[in-house]
């Protein structure tokens, strides 16, 4: 979801719960928004505890990875799919890259945090 319509329906929930109970109803909404906003941050901070656990860089099949990958999906939707983090690919800003046992590797490339394009490489030889 985009954070301008996350943070819309916030305030329009704010208002709405202000006009219908006052200061109870504005209370009501304050805890309902960090309760939300907290539930990201420990979902995003288990993503990120997984995937510094896991070797960089590496999934069980590349091929089996990019298969499951859609465009628009933001980084933390690709870690929490890999459970690693990619390597950079040098001499580019938003590029990386994962790789497996058997050579074949899947570069993706984010603009403004979300997955624009990938790449599927596959070693000479190989089907």
């Amino acid at each position: 979801m985009d954070p301008r319509i996350g943070w819309g329906l916030a305030a329009l929930f704010t208002l709405v719960a202000w006009l219908a109970y006052g200061i109870h109803g504005l209370a009501f909404a304050a805890s309902a928004i960090v309760f939300w906003l907290l539930l990201t941050f420990s979902r995003a901070m288990r993503v990120m505890r997984n995937a510094g656990q896991a070797p960089v860089g590496r999934v069980p099949n590349a091929v089996m990875f990019q298969a499951g990958l859609a465009r628009g999906m933001t980084l933390v939707q690709v870690l929490a799919k890999t459970k690693c983090l990619g390597r950079k690919v040098d001499g580019s800003v938003d590029d990386w890259r994962w790789s497996d046992d058997a050579g074949a590797s899947v570069v993706l490339h984010f603009e403004r945090g979300r997955l624009r394009a990938w790449q599927l490489e596959r070693p000479d030889g190989a089907t």
